[in-house]
């Protein structure tokens, strides 16, 4: 409890004061507590309101014009910075939910540990997410299927061979999701399909088949310009396909257990898309 030597340091000489000088001594205390480090909480200075004998008009100068000029507000900077987080809030609970669906599975996250990972309560986190599932989907939309309007741009604007775009799109796909802890989705998907029937439908229609499809627009390319020789697309994006699933399934499960391995994605996925062009064969 603060005591009428910490006010008077505060506040400067004051003299006695009628039941109204609280307004003036609480408006200026919060300009004045600002900027020094001696913050008094203004639910502190009540005692002392309730009696006027010890607090009294402020007659130090300084401090009365450093109040006229703010106008007896009592806005706080930090009002903007709570606003600032509100807006940020959806993102942060996602950050938290990927995060944890990926180190303890989907089945096994409580919608609590997400809100307390993200800094919120469990109420604050469904005001934006009306479930665990929605929460789930909107995950899988930030991470992955959100990539694809881009992808399909740069497949539209790529300059090269048809080659050299299926080298890029791997690539692009090992820096931008394979090596980051979104890739650990594909992992949740494929091993707990069975418990969530309407999440896998969910993935299939936002990324999976939108993956299908920019994969065969990529080989049909090279077909249509007679880089690449006929053949049925839609079965030969699995050769792709197969490599984004086991590159999740390695990050996620087999890499972390196995520190010596000699195993570099980034090589190996260059060496696959150089044996799908070119094969092994000598001709």
């Amino acid at each position: 409890m603060p005591n009428c030597n910490l006010l008077e340091r505060l506040l400067g000489n004051y003299a006695p004061a009628s039941r109204t000088t609280p307004f003036l001594i609480l408006a200026t205390v919060s300009q004045v507590s600002n900027i020094s480090k001696d913050i008094v909480p203004l639910s502190h200075l009540i005692p002392y309101i309730d009696h006027p004998t010890p607090c009294g008009y402020i007659t130090n100068q300084p401090v009365i014009n450093m109040s006229n000029s703010h106008s007896l507000t009592l806005e706080h900077p930090g009002i903007h910075k709570r606003e600032r987080r509100k807006e940020a809030r959806p993102q942060e609970l996602l950050d938290a939910a990927l995060t944890l669906f990926v180190e303890k599975g989907f089945a096994a996250t409580r919608v609590e540990e997400v809100a307390t990972r993200a800094g919120v309560s469990k109420g604050t986190l469904f005001l934006y997410f009306n479930s665990k599932e929605d929460l789930f989907k909107a995950v899988i939309r930030s991470n992955l299927a959100d990539h694809f309007p881009v992808w399909n741009q740069e497949f539209t604007d790529f300059i090269g061979n048809t080659a050299e775009m299926v080298h890029y799109a791997m690539q692009s796909w090992w820096e931008r999701i394979g090596n980051t802890t979104a890739s650990g989705i594909t992992k949740l998907v494929t091993s707990e399909a069975s418990n969530f029937p309407d999440v896998v439908q969910f993935y299939e229609t936002e990324v999976m088949r939108p993956g299908h499809e920019l994969f065969k627009k990529i080989l049909q390319r090279g077909i249509d310009k007679g880089e690449f020789r006929a053949f049925d697309t839609d079965s030969a994006v699995y050769s792709l396909v197969s490599v984004i699933v086991f590159l999740s399934m390695w990050k996620h499960s087999l890499s972390p257990s196995c520190a010596t391995s000699i195993f570099q994605p980034d090589i190996f996925l260059h060496n696959h898309v150089d044996a799908l062009m070119h094969g092994w064969l000598h001709r």
